[in-house]
């Protein structure tokens, strides 16, 4: 087993207290977004008892990458494209000689990204479409001329490639910056009034305050609000439109930092990238119910190849610990408490909230003890099960 050096980014969409203080340190002031940990080669993982040697020499390249996400403001209006998008657009923008880590690039490597995050706050997101009726429910509170607009162009051409296809005209027609402090205008009235429809107006709002005029203030009505409960976890495929809005949770998703975005940022967009993700095929969109593995530990798998996750808490009532399981390339995060994790061949680790670890085949099995969470990645294959999936569209 080898502790973790991570690498952590500072989007300016960060929170600027939820990491540092998940790490222990004090916040200063910056914000901090998210902490990779894996061997993603824009920023991977190191060991600290190695000299800080790539972590990629013990373990491989890893077919997962585990992140903690904290959000301060609203992401960016995305997509995440499918395997043959991402292998089609990656090659050709390293035929276009488009660098690596160039601002306007898109596809910075080959991979698709399905992802599941498990929240550890309450956390707050904008996930695929609302179905129509909502949909219509929402704009016809709204008594501008472009909800009107939008209205009567969904009645024309319902369901799912209607609105597809109304999202492509509103994001190639940007509606002037008026008319969509319009729509934030009638929505805070109706809040004002005590009035809202599935928590639209309320987004649409918050939404206006961070991006003012901008197009994914107006996408945002036709999103799904959800909320996510500490321990509670959603799966989304690649090609589901999301924004996340608040709060801090463990990202688990193939190796990838594939990202098409249309608004609500200050990062490049790509408007006709994202409309084409989300018309090539169904996309799954589900709560994931955790699945009990013993007393200690609940299963997360939402049936990818590339990843699951599991969840072991651990008290003093467990006297000599509790097994993690699993088996061959793991990552595993205490999130929580002070616990000392074990290999079985006697080696052991101390592990506070924020401490990573990477453990490898020739680990074997792993125990935890002490009073705390750890929260472990790795391929499903090595515990074969999947979690029943709630959709939510």
């Amino acid at each position: 087993m080898h502790r973790l050096v991570n690498g952590t980014q500072g989007y300016d969409w960060g929170s600027t207290d939820l990491i540092p203080r998940f790490l222990g340190a004090e916040p200063d002031g910056s914000p901090v977004a998210e902490i990779w940990v894996g061997t993603h080669p824009l920023l991977p993982s190191s060991l600290a008892d190695d000299d800080e040697r790539p972590l990629q020499d013990v373990a491989g390249r890893l077919p997962f990458l585990l992140k903690v996400l904290a959000a301060g403001k609203p992401l960016s209006l995305q997509v995440h494209p499918d395997k043959g998008q991402a292998e089609t657009g990656f090659a050709a923008e390293n035929e276009a000689g488009i660098p690596l880590d160039a601002p306007h690039r898109v596809f910075r490597d080959d991979n698709h990204k399905p992802e599941m995050a498990y929240a550890l706050t309450q956390f707050e997101t904008l996930v695929g479409f609302r179905p129509t009726a909502e949909i219509l429910r929402v704009l016809d509170h709204l008594r501008t001329p472009l909800a009107a607009r939008l209205s009567r162009e969904l009645h024309e051409d319902p369901g799912f490639p209607g609105i597809v296809r109304l999202v492509e005209r509103l994001l190639r027609d940007v509606p002037p910056a008026d008319e969509i402090e319009g729509v934030v205008a009638e929505a805070r009235r109706h809040l004002a009034e005590g009035t809202d429809v599935k928590r639209a107006f309320a987004t649409v709002v918050e939404l206006a305050e961070h991006y003012p005029g901008d197009v994914g203030v107006v996408v945002g009505l036709l999103l799904n609000r959800l909320t996510l409960q500490p321990g509670e976890a959603a799966f989304l495929d690649s090609g589901i439109i999301h924004a996340h809005l608040s709060g801090m949770c463990l990202e688990i998703m193939a190796e990838s930092d594939n990202v098409l975005r249309a608004g609500l940022t200050s990062k490049h967009i790509d408007p006709a990238g994202l409309v084409s993700t989300l018309t090539t095929r169904f996309s799954r969109l589900a709560r994931v119910t955790p699945e009990p593995v013993d007393h200690a530990t609940v299963l997360l798998s939402p049936g990818s190849d590339e990843f699951a996750l599991a969840v072991t808490q651990c008290s003093g009532a467990d006297g000599d610990g509790v097994e993690v399981p699993g088996a061959g390339e793991r990552l595993l995060i205490c999130t929580g408490g002070e616990v000392a994790l074990r290999n079985e061949h006697g080696q052991e680790l101390t592990l506070r909230r924020g401490d990573t670890v990477h453990a490898g085949a020739d680990d074997g099995e792993l125990h935890v003890r002490g009073l705390g969470e750890v929260a472990q990645a790795f391929q499903p294959a090595s515990l074969p099960a999947t979690s029943r999936l709630v959709d939510l569209v």
